[in-house]
């Protein structure tokens, strides 16, 4: 069994007990969250599309913890100017483990 679910923006294919990272959701760490937004849900080979998202349906997920991604150096400049400008950024994720998928 799996589904299609809308996470923080992104749409993800999950199954019990599997752990996924997402863009960082406002939760403390062992909160449980519910996503509504199931866009497929499979079950035994029989597929329920919604349209958009399937009525009744949702994903129960535990928060595990919040971490941070690879530094990304973004550098910029003009050749022969004299400008050089260097900056840099760490997205931030949660780890989440889904508990269920209910239609």
């Amino acid at each position: 069994m799996y589904a299609i679910v809308t996470i923080a923006g992104q749409q993800m294919k999950v199954t019990e007990n599997q752990s996924v990272i997402v863009h960082r959701l406002n939760a403390n760490e062992g909160d449980k969250v519910e996503f509504k937004d199931v866009l497929l849900l499979e079950n035994g080979g029989k597929a329920q599309i919604g349209s958009p998202i399937i009525n009744g349906a949702k994903v129960s997920a535990t928060v595990v913890s919040h971490l941070k991604g690879d530094k990304v150096i973004v550098f910029k400049k003009k050749r022969r100017k004299g400008y050089q400008k260097s900056n840099g950024h760490r997205q931030q994720f949660t780890k989440i483990q889904i508990n269920g998928i209910s239609a």
